[in-house]
C-alpha cells in the first residue's frame, strides 16, 4: 500500500473540487459514505460545511475517518 496521497475529484456547492488522500483514508471515506447510505459528494459536503474554515478538506475528511473509525 503506497503512503502517496492520489487526487480525487467531488462536488461541492455544484462545482468540481479535487482532494488528496492516501488509499487508506480514500478507502475509509467511501466505507462510511456506504453505510450512512450518502453518496461521497453528500458526505463530503457535510465535512466540508463543518469545518474550520483554516482547516482543508483533505485534513478535514482525515480527522472525520479516524474518528468514526474510533466509535
Amino acid at each position: 500500500m503506497s503512503g502517496r496521497p492520489v487526487k480525487h475529484s467531488v462536488t461541492l456547492k455544484g462545482h468540481r473540487t479535487s482532494v488528496s488522500l492516501e488509499a487508506a483514508f480514500w478507502d475509509g471515506f467511501c466505507e462510511i459514505a456506504r453505510t450512512r447510505s450518502q453518496t461521497l459528494n453528500a458526505l463530503a459536503a457535510e465535512i466540508d460545511a463543518g469545518r474550520e474554515t483554516d482547516i482543508g478538506l483533505a485534513s478535514a475528511i482525515r480527522v472525520f475517518v479516524l474518528a468514526e473509525l474510533r466509535r
